[in-house]
């Protein structure tokens, strides 16, 4: 696949899609149809999946697929992403699950979000308004999501309205100031506390709340919604701990 091409003649830039593939057969290729109408340079990071999934991939042309030998975990998934995009010296990455729940036509929406306002990190929000096709969230996500997003702009100074959105894009060049070591889904509360150390610049954008899978898994022992509050805050103590000198009052911060 040419990496090389001109400018995107809408937003004047380079940007990368990137999805993060898990056992997705059921949705990939459906998913990767959706995202190629709107975007021409596409990543997908296959995550040590076993259920077809890499057979799928093997089978397109029009999309680059970077292959984990084994599971590594949604963030892991995420970190390789971020580097094959500054790698290849893209601008912008619109990072997009491959469930479904997210709608690749907004795709453009973010890039030129990003453009327009110059944020480091345009985050989507299931919550910052309302729309007719909305899903009801599973409670117990909704409230763990309330109560981190809510710790997160206490502490940190920031107004998040969903702390925990995947589809969000990202100006490469602020990406060299994020070292991130979580590899599972608390990945964002790791980006959180560094962004916040860094001074980068955040908006939300606006996206319909999809559910398709309310069962979905978070893995293991983190189903249960006390564990899994629990894991939020102990990413964030050991996010806050590892920063730098430079970042002392957030260093000494402790949640939960």
């Amino acid at each position: 696949m040419d990496l090389t091409q001109k400018r995107h003649p809408l937003t004047d830039c380079r940007f990368l899609t990137a999805l993060p593939v898990y056992n997705e057969a059921k949705t990939v290729l459906t998913v990767l149809d959706e995202v190629s109408r709107y975007c021409d340079r596409i990543l997908v990071v296959d995550d040590g999946s076993n259920d077809g999934t890499a057979e799928l991939l093997a089978e397109r042309s029009d999309v680059i697929v970077v292959t984990h030998e084994v599971n590594r975990g949604y963030g892991a998934a995420l970190v390789t992403a971020f580097k094959y995009a500054s790698q290849h010296d893209f601008d912008i990455l619109v990072t997009v699950d491959c469930d479904g729940q997210h709608e690749p036509q907004r795709i453009r929406q973010f890039v030129e979000e990003s453009i327009r306002t110059g944020a480091d990190i345009v985050s989507g929000s299931r919550y910052l308004k309302s729309f007719d096709e909305d899903s009801p969230p599973p409670e117990q996500r909704r409230l763990i999501n309330h109560q981190v997003t809510k710790t997160l702009n206490q502490r940190m100074g920031f107004k998040l309205t969903d702390a925990f959105c995947g589809f969000k894009a990202y100006r490469v060049e602020a990406l060299s100031k994020i070292k991130l070591t979580e590899s599972g889904y608390a990945m964002p509360l790791e980006l959180w506390v560094q962004a916040a150390c860094n001074k980068l610049s955040v908006v939300e954008v606006a996206v319909p709340r999809i559910y398709l899978d309310e069962a979905r898994s978070f893995g293991d022992h983190l189903d249960d919604p006390e564990t899994r509050l629990k894991y939020y805050y102990q990413v964030m103590n050991k996010a806050f701990a590892a920063l730098p000198s430079d970042c002392e009052q957030l260093r000494s911060m402790r949640v939960g």
